[in-house]
């Protein structure tokens, strides 16, 4: 699909299910004069083709699609208005809002019954034809793309120009763009972290909402796609070069695969930046609305507006399904990248009667050769009704998982989370995640992203100010759950602002930690702050780009301890579900106990004024010489099964648990005084206090310890210490 160079000349096919004939538009180089139009083969099947011989590489051209204008049932054809080809892999021009963008007049009172006969192509934008690229794996300077175990994988979620506009080390000439992604500078910080795969805000050609730009704004984080095929200029150093942009991301991506790092990128295949059926006519509208986009089943002159953006698009289409497909072995098989997470993922799923996770879409998707090694990560959720899709996607998804951010902001910050909810969401939420052979690392955790507050905000206000969008503090998430600590914003008062450092501590240590696939927002390793902005999607400025002027070297240096001891351990990145020590059998276990010892009854679990823990992960080998410890205690309501339950199904193969690892111990102490919790039998050495405050060579032969205030605290006990 789409224009490509070929046999001595350029062959072009495009979908339309409901035109009458296409119409393929040649233009000049700068796509500001038209040089002739050609009548395209068609339809077969729903597909116009043409072969165009002698041409080339750098063709520039539009589309005019003839057709039926009957908005009562979803067609909007109208030749005057030139389109971009859905398919395009590079784009010519800069949209501008105009009148002359839509396809009906905005003044008529009969809105779209009215067609608007005014031709648009000095203004549209224009697809060119791209110098045919080499595979990924076949290109002369590709880096082989690293292979990171699902179980060690931790996630960076990062905007390209946010990460490194004010990165110090790189250029100025570099700044903001995807050859400073690939700068040593950059590299050093990836590395020095310890985190394995970046998770990059969309980087494929976007619009900027026409409300934004009235306002003097851009959509800086990018979730308005309108080319699929395209790297965004934006974030390139020759913006107005699509070869020499797109030749840029292969860079990057393969000095990332150098340094042994992933790259998976945001994607967003749920709308387009046409709108609802009042916006303008800039591509997929003008060749086949009934198709590319879902439409109301009762009046098919409206979209269905699940995305929330106005549109929807039709992934339940066959032609659709193909299309986000080939967009994807595009972005794996040429331009080399590892992965993607799929914004508002329940539409891709989406048929008439709501989400399917056997649709057409996902089926295709598991069977695709090209795309059988990417990484494949889901936003559960969209904008319609049922929506909320948590733990319901198939074969090898990761989602992401917010009710782990809720249970660990709540937990830490004291805000009605009990011991029950917390202890579920640290094993990897088995309730949801535990089934039909899904794994621990299914559950994407994380705390904070780019959607919300910073984690350095979410201790420091509690409130969202938005201002600076424009938007009279309307949008963004509110009451998100956060504590100001008795200060909105920066506080003068040290004790605040020691307080705050320690439940951030303790909250980071808890992501890092936790079971399943850890995802970190960038910046939020040292400390950055939106300055209570939760909604940053068109701060292009200091307040989107991280600080690191302000970075706390302490904390990223103790995020960094955090991941290396998570990469050191094999029992905090298992990638089986735990079995309850009780019945272990042979199998890596768990046991969660109260500070004095003892199990957990059903009352403990959700005691409102108790909220101290402990959990002891033990490898298969030391199974047999702790059985004669108390057996842990079962969740009995109707609501919960035992957070400790988590792996004890037919499904679970215990003969690839760990053997030899050390024995753990995780203390978690959200109060505000310290806790004393005894300790099993055995020599117990301090692997990690978030808060710092105990001696780094403490050690304690059985007995007890003091947990500190607000803190997570990690003992080791080696295996040859475990006692008989």
């Amino acid at each position: 699909m789409g224009a490509q160079a070929r046999d001595g000349g350029v062959n072009i096919a495009v979908f339309s299910e409901h035109a009458e004939h296409l119409e393929l538009c040649l233009f000049d180089a700068r796509g500001q004069v038209e040089l002739g139009r050609y009548r395209l083969d068609g339809p077969h099947d729903g597909i116009f083709c043409g072969f165009l011989p002698g041409a080339g590489p750098g063709l520039v051209y539009g589309l005019r699609a003839y057709g039926p204008h009957r908005p009562e049932a979803g067609l909007l054809f109208n030749p005057d208005k030139l389109l971009l080809d859905p398919c395009a892999r590079q784009i010519v021009g800069h949209f501008r809002w105009d009148a002359l963008q839509h396809g009906y007049p905005l003044d008529d009172p009969q809105g779209l019954r009215v067609l608007d006969p005014r031709d648009n192509a000095a203004i549209a934008l224009k697809a060119r034809v791209p110098v045919p690229a080499a595979p990924a794996d076949e290109a002369a300077t590709a880096a082989a793309p690293p292979r990171i175990a699902d179980a060690d994988v931790v996630l960076y979620e990062m905007h390209v120009k946010g990460f490194t506009m004010r990165l110090p080390g790189i250029p100025d000439a570099l700044r903001g763009t995807y050859a400073a992604l690939a700068h040593p500078a950059a590299i050093a910080h990836f590395k020095a972290l310890g985190i394995t795969t970046l998770s990059l805000l969309p980087v494929q050609y976007a619009v900027d909402e026409e409300h934004l730009v009235e306002r003097g704004l851009v959509n800086y984080w990018g979730y308005n796609t309108l080319g699929f095929f395209c790297p965004d200029p934006r974030l390139s150093l020759t913006p107005h070069d699509p070869d020499a942009t797109a030749a840029e991301f292969r860079a990057m991506v393969d000095a990332l695969h150098a340094a042994g790092l992933e790259v998976v990128l945001d994607v967003v295949y749920n709308h387009t930046p046409e709108g609802s059926e009042l916006g303008p006519t800039m591509s997929f509208r003008g060749l086949d609305n009934s198709s590319w986009y879902r439409l109301m089943r009762d009046d098919r002159s409206r979209c269905e507006n699940l995305s929330g953006c106005g549109n929807t698009l039709n992934v339940a289409h066959p032609k659709v399904t193909q299309f986000v497909l080939d967009s994807l072995r595009y972005w794996v098989g040429t331009m080399g990248v590892d992965g993607f997470r799929f914004d508002l993922a329940p539409v891709l799923g989406r048929n008439q009667y709501g989400f399917d996770p056997n649709a057409p879409f996902f089926t295709a998707l598991r069977q695709d050769p090209v795309l059988a090694r990417a990484r494949m990560i889901a936003e559960p959720w969209d904008a319609g009704p049922n929506g909320y899709q948590v733990g319901r996607f198939p074969g090898r998804f990761l989602e992401w998982n917010d009710k782990f951010r809720d249970a660990m902001r709540g937990y830490w910050l004291r805000r009605g989370v009990d011991r029950g909810e917390f202890a579920r969401r640290f094993i990897a939420s088995d309730d949801l995640f535990h089934h039909d052979q899904r794994r621990p690392t299914a559950s994407v955790n994380f705390i904070a992203v780019h959607d919300g507050f910073t984690l350095a905000d979410v201790v420091s206000y509690a409130r969202k100010h938005n201002l600076a969008n424009g938007e009279d503090n309307r949008d963004g998430r509110d009451e998100e759950l956060s504590a100001n600590f008795g200060v909105e914003g920066p506080a003068s008062d040290a004790s605040i602002t020691a307080l705050r450092l320690r439940v951030r501590r303790a909250m980071l240590a808890s992501l890092l930690l936790a079971q399943g696939t850890p995802m970190l927002c960038a910046g939020d390793e040292f400390g950055n702050s939106q300055q209570g902005n939760n909604n940053a999607y068109c701060q292009d400025n200091a307040t989107g780009w991280l600080d690191w002027p302000a970075a706390e070297a302490d904390t990223q240096r103790f995020v960094s301890e955090v991941l290396a001891l998570r990469h050191g351990e094999v029992l905090l990145r298992h990638d089986r579900w735990f079995v309850p020590e009780a019945r272990a059998a042979g199998a890596a276990s768990i046991a969660w106990r109260a500070p004095g010892g003892g199990a957990l009854g059903v009352h403990d679990w959700h005691d409102a004024t108790e909220h101290a823990l402990a959990c002891v992960l033990s490898p298969a080998s030391a199974v047999a010489s702790v059985a004669a410890a108390p057996a842990v205690s079962r969740f009995d309501d109707a609501a919960d099964t035992d957070a400790g339950d988590a792996g004890d199904d037919a499904d679970d193969d215990p003969t690839d648990d760990a053997r030899g690892a050390s024995r753990l111990m995780l203390l978690f102490n959200p109060e505000a005084a310290p806790r004393e919790f005894l300790l099993p039998p055995g020599r117990w050495q301090l692997a990690l206090d978030s808060s710092a405050t105990l001696a780094p060579s403490f050690m304690a032969t059985g007995g007890s310890v003091d947990a500190p205030a607000h803190a997570l605290v990690v003992l080791r006990q080696s295996a040859f210490s475990i006692p008989d």
